[in-house]
């Protein structure tokens, strides 16, 4: 078997895990945790709507509290959002908010929504040249 393949760039030269930040099981753990569904509608709307409290996200996504606080640990525990607590309440009277780590946005933008914009390319580049 020879040695492991590492990862590659873009122009093809590999990147290998002692020159990232992450080791690869902590890069693979942040891709298994955004590959579930409301893990990945709560990375989102952090991203796209700021640090919002967990009763916020719950009304957003319509997410039980139980299972939405699950995913939010989830999240918490890879590194893709963090849990800050403010030094005042809000008008809520909440202390507590989360918000989407720079790893968080950048799984986000470069990963799921890379390959969505991808697809969507795909798609019409086809439909057009089928017209």
């Amino acid at each position: 078997m020879g040695e492991p393949e590492h990862p590659r760039r873009r122009d093809g030269t590999s990147c290998p895990p002692e020159h990232s930040v992450l080791s690869l099981e902590e890069y693979l753990a942040m891709q298994r945790s955004i590959g579930n569904e409301t893990r990945f509608r709560v990375l989102n709307a952090l991203v796209e709507a700021g640090p919002q409290s967990a009763s916020e996200l719950r009304d957003r996504l319509g997410v039980e509290s139980n299972v939405l606080h699950y995913h939010l640990d989830e999240l918490v525990d890879v590194g893709l959002v963090e849990n800050r607590k403010r030094k005042e309440p809000d008008a809520d009277g909440l202390y507590s908010y989360y918000r989407a780590t720079s790893l968080g946005e950048g799984v986000l933008e470069h990963g799921v929504r890379e390959l969505m914009r991808r697809e969507w390319d795909a798609l019409e580049e086809y439909s057009d040249s089928s017209h």
